[in-house]
């Protein structure tokens, strides 16, 4: 499947960058998300680098007799209701794991939105783990992985770190790229 992939992916123009960190455990994001194709070309990636991706799924989904097929492509279900807190159910998850990266995009949509989602930020504190940049940038062609940013707690100083690395990365669709900013609490 990783040799189909690449090829695809060349066949479509697009050229892999980047390799993955030696760690085990870490939270994955990907940016820009602007398109229903982010999804597909980094699945494709997923197949390239041999990643073991996890994400977050309702957990109705991982019952029977569908439950197996979530499950073996890195599922984790998860309770999403107002009494569950999620990133502690996801830190645990990573925490208990031997091996997992943990998968999602910031933006959490592919419209404008003004600031991303911060519970990958918080998840990765949480679990104690690194956060990997992965993407896509549509002006060179370029789709893959980046840097490893240590969260330091320290919000805006990290942001800041990956407001730099995603500065010239550009989506399929720009105009929809989000504000690299956490929301402001009230």
């Amino acid at each position: 499947m990783r040799y189909i992939m690449k090829a695809l992916l060349r066949l479509l123009g697009w050229r892999l960058v980047g390799q993955l960190p030696k760690d085990k455990k870490y939270v994955v994001i990907f940016a820009p998300h602007t398109s229903n194709w982010d999804f597909v070309l980094m699945l494709m990636v997923r197949f390239c680098f041999k990643m073991k991706i996890g994400y977050l799924g309702k957990h109705t989904l991982f019952k029977p007799p569908f439950g197996w097929f979530f499950r073996m492509f890195g599922g984790i279900p998860v309770e999403r209701s107002s009494a569950n807190n999620v990133v502690d159910q996801v830190a645990a998850i990573i925490k208990e794991r031997e091996e997992i990266q943990f998968a999602l995009a910031p933006e959490g949509t592919r419209s404008y939105k003004p600031y991303w989602k911060s519970g990958f930020y918080h998840i990765a504190l949480k679990a104690e783990v690194p956060i990997l940049m992965t993407f896509l940038n549509s002006k060179t062609k370029e789709i893959g992985i980046g840097d490893l940013l240590r969260p330091s707690g320290n919000q805006e100083q990290d942001l800041d770190v990956i407001r730099a690395f995603y500065k010239d990365k550009a989506g399929i669709r720009p105009e929809l790229t989000s504000d690299i900013r956490f929301e402001e609490k009230r």
